[in-house]
C-alpha cells in the first residue's frame, strides 16, 4: 500500500480542476464574449468574489503543487521493510489539505449563493439593473419561462447558471479529494512513523 502514489494522483485531478474553476470565473466576468457589462460593473456581486479564481483555483493550487511534489520513489506501506522517512512529508500534506479545503469550501459557498440569488440584469418592467430573482430564493430555476425578465445581458440567466453550477460541482469535487488527502495523509504519515519504529528495533 503506497500512499505517497494517491497523494500525486489527487493533486493531478486537483490541479486540473483548479484550472477548470479559474477558467470558469473569468467566462462569468464576460457574458456572451462581452467586455462592457465588467467595465460597466452590470455583473452579478457574487462574480465578484473571485470565487472561482481564488477559492477554487489559487488556494487549491498550493495543495495540488505539495501533493505533485512530493517525492514517494522510496515509499512503502504499513507491511514494506523499505526505508519509511517520508511521514513527515504526508503529515504536512495534511495542512496543504486544509488549505485546499477553505478555499473549495469558499467556491461552493459563493457559487450556491449566486445560483439562489440570480444575476444582475436590466428588467424591462423597472428599467433598471436590479436581481430579479432574489425574493425567490432558488426557484427560478426551475420557472424557466421567467428567465425573460432579464433584457440584458442577453441569455444571462442561462449563462449565470451554467457557470456557477460548474464552478459549484468543481468545488465539490475538489473539497472531497482534499478531504480524502486529509485521510490518507495522516494514515500515510502514521504507517510510516510505525514503518521505522520497527525497523529501529529490528536493528
Amino acid at each position: 500500500m503506497c500512499f505517497g502514489r494517491c497523494t500525486r494522483c489527487i493533486g493531478c485531478k486537483l490541479l486540473i480542476l483548479a484550472l477548470l474553476s479559474i477558467v470558469a470565473n473569468i467566462l462569468l466576468y464576460f457574458p456572451n464574449g462581452e467586455t462592457r457589462f465588467a467595465s460597466e460593473h452590470h455583473l452579478s456581486k457574487y462574480v465578484e468574489c473571485l470565487h472561482g479564481i481564488l477559492g477554487g483555483g489559487l488556494l487549491v493550487l498550493i495543495p495540488a503543487a505539495v501533493f505533485i511534489g512530493l517525492h514517494n520513489d522510496d515509499c512503502c506501506g504499513c507491511f514494506g521493510h523499505e526505508n519509511c522517512g517520508k511521514s513527515c512529508a504526508m503529515l504536512s500534506s495534511v495542512l496543504a489539505a486544509f488549505v485546499g479545503i477553505l478555499g473549495s469550501g469558499y467556491c461552493i459557498i459563493i457559487s450556491a449563493l449566486g445560483l439562489s440569488h440570480g444575476p444582475y440584469c436590466y428588467t424591462r418592467v423597472e428599467r433598471n439593473w436590479i436581481y430579479p430573482f432574489t425574493e425567490s430564493s432558488g426557484g427560478y430555476l426551475f420557472e424557466y419561462n421567467k428567465w425573460s425578465k432579464c433584457q440584458e445581458p442577453q441569455n444571462i440567466v442561462q449563462w449565470n447558471v451554467t457557470l456557477f453550477s460548474i464552478l459549484l460541482v468543481l468545488g465539490g469535487i475538489e473539497f472531497i479529494l482534499c478531504f480524502i488527502q486529509i485521510i490518507n495523509g495522516i494514515l500515510g504519515g502514521v504507517c510510516r512513523l510505525c514503518c521505522s519504529h520497527e525497523e529501529t528495533f529490528a536493528c
